[in-house]
């Protein structure tokens, strides 16, 4: 398979879990007011989604260290076609949390096995590189999901939208049962032992490097998903625009990820990942400060309130190649493992930020402004506290 049709569905697979997050968004509404349920009971369709999704990311990888990539990708896909599926299908509200728990349980092996893939087949510049290409087409998932997911609602109702993901997912099914090889020799597989796999997990949340760098990673990500977690709000609520218009907020601010994404593939063979990662984390710090003095010192605008949103995904798809190369790279022959507890602690995060913090944020764009700025600096103190701790054991 070549490294153009690779990327790309490799990244068809990544996309699938923000696909099965933001499609939906537009219908929070529809759905609150057809099962009879109020705003924070229907935001806990996406966190039982994301609890799902974490939960099954965090053994994805070390099954597929086992048992192969190409399997295990097959396997949740089908997962994921069922539980779109029976989305589609609920009639009540229970049902619903049911099936968008088992979308969850499909969805979550897609980034995991993508990054572990391209630590399988590429090293140095080459795997930055890859990875950068990879964040930058599935940045788009973010921008063309929630648009299409209100035109969606506004046409045809809720239950077209998980029709559509689970055509998605089938569709990602076929490809990857006539298309995707096996990156990873028999030669080179862990026994699939429950004592040996337990004792390798342990050992990496016992990690400071690894965890802090996790950490860092995570809550990085975490500013990015309070806009996509509360975007509903954000954009009917506080920046009073239709269902429709959900691109106002999406277009711009995953254009700015995926610029970020291209110039981090362009310099990634010119600066190293930790350069890379602390330019990131400056455009990011940036962006949250200015946003904050903006909501305190002007009357809100669309314009500036989505452009410094868009302006912090820049600096996080320059950051986060970079950074995952750095996390994975701590247990070599490991990846997938590594790749699973990278992608559960990014993923619980989300969870948490959209089930617990999001819904405190509800109305104000500056309460929204001081999360993005309070989750950027988690992220720098977190990667510091591993920095520091890599340097430590370096002596």
């Amino acid at each position: 398979m070549s490294t153009v049709s690779l990327t790309f569905l490799l990244a068809g697979l990544a996309m699938l879990g923000p696909f099965a997050t933001d499609t939906y968004l537009p219908s929070l509404p529809a759905l609150a007011s057809r099962f009879g349920v109020d705003a924070l009971m229907v935001q806990q369709t996406l966190s039982i989604y994301l609890v799902a999704h974490a939960g099954t990311a965090l053994f994805y990888g070390s099954l597929s260290d086992s048992l192969g990539r190409r399997p295990v990708t097959l396997g949740a896909l089908v997962l994921f076609v069922a539980g779109s599926v029976g989305a589609a299908l609920s009639q009540s509200f229970g049902w619903l949390l049911f099936f968008r728990a088992v979308q969850g349980l499909g969805s979550g092996a897609g980034m995991v096995i993508a990054q572990a893939v391209v630590r399988d087949r590429f090293e140095g510049a080459p795997a930055q590189r890859m990875m950068a290409h990879l964040m930058m087409i599935f940045g788009i998932a973010p921008a063309v999901a929630p648009i299409v997911g209100g035109w969606l609602q506004a046409g045809l109702g809720w239950r077209a939208v998980f029709l559509f993901l689970a055509a998605l997912g089938a569709i990602l099914l076929a490809a990857s049962f006539a298309r995707l090889e096996e990156s990873l020799p028999a030669g080179a597989r862990q026994p699939l032992r429950v004592a040996p796999i337990a004792a390798n997990y342990w050992r990496a949340l016992r990690n400071p490097v690894f965890m802090a760098r996790a950490l860092g990673y995570g809550f990085a990500f975490g500013g990015l998903a309070l806009y996509i977690s509360g975007a509903a709000d954000f954009v009917i609520n506080v920046l009073h625009l239709s269902e429709t218009s959900f691109g106002w907020l999406f277009v711009p601010t995953i254009a700015g990820m995926v610029l970020g994404s291209a110039i981090g593939a362009k310099f990634a063979h010119r600066y190293t990942a930790n350069a890379m990662t602390w330019w990131g984390y400056g455009v990011m710090a940036a962006a949250a400060a200015v946003n904050v003095g903006c909501c305190l010192l002007f009357e809100l605008a669309a314009w500036w309130a989505i452009g410094l949103i868009a302006i912090y995904n820049f600096g996080l798809a320059l950051a986060m190649p970079a950074m995952s190369m750095q996390v994975l790279d701590i247990y070599p022959r490991m990846r997938g493992l590594a790749a699973s507890l990278l992608n559960f602690v990014m993923m619980i995060l989300f969870a948490m930020v959209s089930g617990f913090v999001v819904p405190l944020l509800f109305g104000s764009a500056l309460k929204f402004g001081l999360g993005l700025a309070a989750f950027v600096s988690l992220a720098i103190a977190s990667w510091v506290v591993g920095s520091a701790a890599a340097r430590r054991r370096a002596r």
